[in-house]
């Protein structure tokens, strides 16, 4: 009887602990901190957009405009969940909201992603994406 108090409490015991762990396992907070160091100029504002290959390009997870200061400007977005992310930004020189292109589809404004590869063509996602885990990251685009 001895035995299977102790067999049934082992094996309780191992279930909290083993849902707990795994709760901590698979939660995250992460904050996602973007940057871009080389503005042209300080006019304007760099838009910013977090996208998750679903919506990549097409409706971003969250957005976030920020000034530019010496030629930089970052934001941060927050309480990210673990997973795979990109980030593009542009630079609203002329403050309109949108980024501007020629007639030819060429953009008439700079613009980045993360990991910084620049083919031809607009961004793709299996280029500029990168992994949130259980840290923080930080991100610095060029244009």
């Amino acid at each position: 009887m001895q035995h299977l108090i102790l067999t049934v409490a082992f094996l309780i015991t191992t279930a909290v602990f083993g849902q707990t762990s795994q709760k901590k396992a698979f939660k995250s907070n992460a904050t996602i901190k973007v940057s871009v160091t080389n503005a042209l100029s300080d006019n304007g504002t760099i838009s910013f957009a977090l996208y998750n290959e679903e919506g990549f390009l097409k409706a971003p997870l969250f957005r976030a405009s920020a000034v530019i200061s010496n030629r930089q400007s970052s934001v941060e977005f927050e309480n990210i969940p673990a997973g795979n992310y990109s980030v593009v930004c542009f630079h609203d020189e002329n403050s309109n909201g949108k980024m501007d292109f020629e007639l030819n589809g060429m953009p008439k404004e700079s613009y980045g992603a993360s990991n910084n590869v620049m083919n031809f063509g607009p961004p793709q996602f299996e280029d500029s994406k990168f992994e949130v885990k259980n840290e923080n990251v930080t991100l610095e685009i060029k244009f």
